[in-house]
């Protein structure tokens, strides 16, 4: 029988070849597409993907977690939060559908936006439909059918989003490429996992995860509304161009921060549930995988940011010489948010809810005070770079108060401190 220890080694193993494979593919995609296209097409999508970002926050709920996080979840759970997943996504789907002048109208009335949005919201559909079989194999530390799915997946996006930008040269090209990289992936995760769902729904199943779920939920949407508002009111108050520059700078900034904190989560979770019943071991668990994302995430962080400038250059000219300042803050605040995001875990993994919610408005509510301090600026030459500044501020405000409070909530299982 395959060890714990031998299950996480396997699971960091297939999440480092998914993400750093997807990565790269990413970052060449990326490379062409912003040679290609105008800033004012990549900050029209940038618009369409703030709401994307909030709408697929409430398409899973929190309840996919709560699966990983639940030791022995049964058929019948997994075909519950599958069906409930689906109707959550066709239900946000067609509303957002008929709000999508509403969107158009907050960015400056650019009507562009209506037939962007409803094509780039079939990604909702798509994505719900693999979410429990994601789950399911990170539940058993089996990522191997989803880094494969993954990577096929952006591999016919990208190739479907170079396609039309070496053709038409505008927002379609990034808009299809993401609609087209949700379906590839979905279909072949339909193909690599073996399991199918019930015709099955019980509402009291969805009450035993709503303790864990709802946490989860409320975490993810704050977290998800300080990710995305400052793009919410770039668009509204200076424009598409000035969102396009902000766009990329978030996008190739979070290809670090996002990759640390998602191969966090498949990795490590999982094997925290395994051991949530076991004080020594996991103290111990939590202690060594602390100490080992800060020896990585820190240098990796900060050659980054001594790095930028001459690698956007090298890139992509001076096109996007705007975005390197924006990208450099986001960098260093990048270092807290792996952080703060691996502190989440050691919370959920020890099924404390109500702290896993109590750190995330901490954190939106120095978030929240930093941008009514900085908004009014957002007009200034350097309005936006003062924004991300608030950003850092918040960011590392949050992480100095949430680490004693993980420590404390890990210290609850036992006598001895898990992180150093």
């Amino acid at each position: 029988m395959t060890s714990l220890k031998d299950k996480t080694k396997g699971a960091i193993k297939w999440n480092l070849v998914d993400k750093i494979a997807a990565q790269i593919l990413y970052a060449v995609t990326g490379i062409i597409l912003a040679r290609l296209i105008s800033k004012e097409d990549f900050g029209l999508v940038g618009a369409v993907l703030v709401f994307q970002a909030f709408a697929s926050m409430f398409v899973d709920s929190g309840f996919a977690s709560a699966l990983i996080q639940r030791k022995e979840p049964t058929e019948r759970d997994y075909s519950t939060v599958f069906l409930f997943n689906m109707l959550m996504a066709v239900g946000l789907f067609i509303l957002l559908w008929f709000c999508a002048p509403l969107i158009a109208s907050w960015n400056q009335g650019d009507m562009r936006l209506v037939p962007l949005a409803r094509v780039m919201f079939l990604t909702f559909i798509f994505n719900a439909a693999g979410i429990v079989q994601t789950n399911r194999m990170i539940k058993r530390m089996d990522v191997r059918p989803v880094a494969l799915a993954n990577l096929l997946g952006q591999i016919i996006g990208a190739a479907i989003g170079l396609y039309l930008a070496f053709t038409r040269a505008d927002a379609w090209a990034l808009v299809w490429q993401q609609v087209s990289m949700a379906a590839a992936r979905t279909i072949l995760l339909w193909l690599f996992v073996r399991w199918r769902p019930m015709l099955f729904f019980s509402l009291q199943i969805l009450r035993g995860f709503f303790a864990v779920g709802s946490g989860v939920m409320i975490q993810s949407f704050l977290n998800t509304v300080f990710q995305n508002i400052y793009a919410f009111f770039i668009g509204h108050r200076i424009g598409m161009v000035p969102l396009g520059v902000y766009s990329q700078a978030d996008k190739w900034s979070k290809m670090a921060s996002s990759t640390v904190s998602q191969v966090l989560t498949s990795s490590f979770l999982p094997a925290l549930s395994e051991v949530q019943d076991s004080p020594e071991r996991l103290r111990a668990m939590t202690r060594k995988i602390h100490r080992s994302v800060i020896l990585v995430t820190v240098p990796a962080f900060i050659a980054g940011i001594l790095l930028a400038s001459p690698v956007f250059h090298l890139l992509f000219g001076t096109k996007w010489d705007a975005a390197i300042p924006l990208f450099q803050i986001l960098m260093g605040r990048g270092i807290f948010v792996v952080l703060n995001g691996l502190y989440s875990n050691f919370i959920l993994a020890v099924g404390r809810a109500r702290l896993l919610v109590m750190t995330e408005l901490l954190r939106d509510s120095v978030a929240l005070i930093a941008l009514f301090l900085t908004l009014p600026l957002l007009s200034c030459p350097d309005g936006m770079a003062l924004l991300l500044w608030g950003q850092f501020a918040a960011t590392f405000l949050t992480w100095a108060v949430t680490l004693p409070l993980t420590r404390r909530a890990i210290n609850s299982t036992g006598n001895k401190p898990s992180i150093p």
